[in-house]
């Protein structure tokens, strides 16, 4: 007699390899698991098969009837052999399904013919890799959810330590939270924004990070407002003049815009600039230059009066911009004497964009706005973008004054880094904290 082995990741495949090495007269000596399933490996068991030592061709012309009436003889009155005892252990691999079923944990099936056994358990093969991306699915989705909850915990960092009540930002916003404080926000705005969130968010969308963060960009883009840069239908003419502090790029954004009105937009209007910043040689020989490279005609004014002349000698532009001298927000003498170029009467009035810096600090953005706001802001202009990591100053200002913001520079390549504003673009900045170029 000879034991052979055979292993496979399933009882029936190990059973199939020793029915095909071996055939139907081999005896199952032994059936046994030696491997348990795992996430990096399959199971392994093993089945031990017994087979007579006779060769082949021999094994081959015993009938069935001569193996039944050897069996009868040594069902009698003498004595078994050593060898009889192992026949009465071993049992006909074709018997074998009900065991391998057991060590397999399913139930054993019903007698039935050996060709039905094997679909039976060739279809369990088929239907295991399915079932185990099914589990595999299953821990991959309580791991993120376990992450999910470590990273909350992780950004419970805030100095409201008291007991729960109105004030207290729950677990599920800890992360929102700390980016928008960090961002430079105005702590009382930030309140705000998390008092509707809590107040107007659904329970069941406050399970994870992803849809918190989602309904909080929701609302903090209804707090910028944008204009839309609208298409001019003639005989629509428009004056944009630009005011603001020093150092802010008020003359490379005018630039910017006039590349962009005359050469970048799907149609090309006809542009004019008017400079009044000629206290600054250096400013006015800069903005002669862009003209020239654009072919864009161009009007230096010192008064009133000669503003008035300009202003008729670009009449048959679509677009006409306005350079202003830069001036502290706290120079009053300076803002007044702008205010006396927008009082001269014109048929067309000029819109008054407000060009700030995205670096500037809450506070002075407030007395910049609060200072310029003698000269009547129509839209909000931010430059810099690309100079700092935190835009929530931004969100506060835009949310107090209520002003459009028209466009946003991120960079000093003329004309490119200039583009439209975007409520969904500032608050990829905020969330980010870094403005990214590409946009337009």
């Amino acid at each position: 007699m000879k034991l052979m082995t055979f292993t496979a990741p399933t009882p029936a495949q190990a059973l199939k390899a020793a029915q095909l090495e071996c055939g139907e007269d081999a005896l199952v000596v032994s059936t046994k698991q030696i491997r348990k399933k795992s996430l990096s490996q399959s199971a392994l068991y093993e089945v031990v098969v017994a087979i007579e030592d006779t060769p082949p061709a021999k094994r081959k012309n015993v009938t069935k009837e001569e193996s039944s009436d050897t069996a009868r003889k040594r069902r009698g009155g003498r004595r078994k052999t050593k060898e009889e005892d192992s026949d009465e252990v071993l049992v006909n691999i074709s018997e074998a399904a009900r065991q391998i079923s057991q060590i397999a944990n399913v139930s054993a099936p019903k007698p039935r013919p050996k060709v039905h056994v094997e679909v039976e358990e060739e279809e369990r093969f088929d239907k295991q890799p399915q079932m185990e991306m099914e589990e595999l699915k299953a821990i991959k989705g309580e791991l993120l959810k376990l992450s999910d909850k470590i990273k909350l915990i992780q950004n419970m960092v805030w100095e409201e330590k008291k007991p729960a009540g109105p004030g207290t930002v729950p677990p599920e916003f800890a992360e929102i939270y700390r980016i928008a404080k960090k961002s430079g926000m105005d702590p009382v705005h930030l309140d705000e924004i998390m008092r509707l969130t809590l107040e107007h968010m659904p329970l069941q969308m406050r399970s994870s990070t992803q849809t918190v963060r989602r309904y909080f960009k929701t609302l903090l883009r209804k707090m910028v407002p944008i204009r839309i840069e609208r298409e001019l239908v003639p005989p629509q003419k428009r004056i944009l003049m630009l005011v603001g502090p020093t150092g802010v790029g008020k003359t490379t954004t005018l630039a910017k815009l006039a590349a962009r009105y005359a050469y970048m937009m799907e149609k090309k209007y006809k542009v004019g600039i008017i400079t009044l910043d000629t206290y600054r040689i250096g400013a006015v020989e800069q903005l002669m230059q862009y003209a020239k490279m654009m072919r864009i005609g161009i009007e230096a004014v010192v008064d009133p009066p000669e503003f008035i002349t300009a202003l008729q000698t670009l009449q048959h532009m679509d677009i006409i911009l306005i350079d202003t001298v830069g001036s502290s927000q706290y120079d009053k003498q300076k803002i007044e004497k702008l205010q006396q170029f927008l009082s001269t009467h014109t048929e067309i009035g000029i819109d008054v964009s407000l060009v700030m810096g995205a670096p500037t600090k809450l506070e002075d953005l407030r007395a910049i706005y609060n200072n310029f706001s003698l000269l009547g802001i129509d839209t909000l202009i931010f430059t810099k973008l690309d100079e700092t990591r935190g835009f929530g100053n931004i969100f506060s200002l835009v949310y107090e004054t209520e002003k459009p913001v028209s466009y946003l520079s991120i960079g000093q390549e003329v004309p490119d880094d200039l583009m439209c504003a975007d409520s969904d673009y500032l608050v990829e900045c905020l969330m980010e904290a870094t403005a990214k170029k590409g946009s337009r």
